[in-house]
């Protein structure tokens, strides 16, 4: 596990797939559910503006824009 420390004095822990034994705190569930709902208001606020949103197609394993009118446009 890898942790870095943020300027405001938080702590960030990435786990490698390795080491999926690790049971993550009640602190760390409570991060994962505040950036999870960050990027759900960014999102949100991205649809307001009608701006793109970036996404991942599971089945072509790609990513792409979304556009407001649907349409999409894959990258890379």
């Amino acid at each position: 596990m890898t942790t870095f420390k943020l300027d405001n004095g938080k702590t960030v822990k990435v786990i490698s797939s390795e080491e999926e034994a690790y049971v993550p705190t009640p602190e760390d569930e409570d991060m994962d559910a505040r950036a999870r709902q960050a990027v759900k208001v960014a999102i949100e606020k991205a649809k307001f503006l009608k701006k793109p949103i970036a996404r991942y197609d599971e089945e072509k394993k790609q990513a792409y824009l979304e556009y407001p009118d649907g349409r999409r446009e894959y990258v890379g």
